[in-house]
């Protein structure tokens, strides 16, 4: 197996969206995730998750915050940025 396809099988890009605008001092605590605020008054959640259950782990955190889950997706873009890592 090719280095760069371990770190890909490792590393996957995740987007999590949740209904409300949630302050950027919470990446930290979501594994460095980044934070985006979109218009529609949602908050992205993105970056490179490490496996299924760092992502269950995510996401009971958004639970624990009593955010609304708005969908999760895989990230191509998140994906390139955990390849480089």
């Amino acid at each position: 197996m090719k280095p760069e396809i371990a770190v890909r099988a490792a590393c996957t890009g995740y987007e999590i969206k949740v209904k409300g605008h949630l302050d950027n001092r919470w990446s930290e605590w979501f594994d460095g995730l980044a934070i985006t605020h979109e218009e529609d008054g949602t908050t992205v959640l993105a970056g490179p998750v490490a496996d299924q259950a760092a992502l269950h782990g995510l996401l009971i955190k958004v639970r624990d915050l009593g955010l609304p889950l708005v969908s999760v997706n895989l990230s191509e873009e998140a994906d390139q940025e955990a390849a480089t890592r």
